[in-house]
């Protein structure tokens, strides 16, 4: 009885763990968009007429960064409610 207790508290808890270290995958789409926001102003900056296809291939690109992330949190979901 106790023995299944502490086992399904250890189970609890390498998940909790695991689904930790799964996000750990949203760490490199966040600074990557960071850079990537960081590079568009200062090309913004030195080429103001070319702003409007700059914001439009960085927002691409920010949205390409973000499912990587987001790819990231279905891993970590799956790890704590179906595992």
């Amino acid at each position: 009885m106790e023995t299944t207790i502490i086992n399904e508290s250890l189970q609890t808890g390498l998940k909790a763990v695991g689904a930790g270290l799964a996000m750990v995958g949203a760490l490199g789409p966040g600074i990557g968009i960071g850079l990537l926001v960081q590079g568009a102003l200062e090309s913004i900056g030195r080429n103001p007429d070319a702003a409007g296809q700059i914001q439009t291939n960085m927002i691409l690109g920010i949205a390409f960064a973000e499912a990587i992330a987001i790819y990231a949190l279905v891993v970590a979901l799956i790890i704590l409610f179906v595992l």
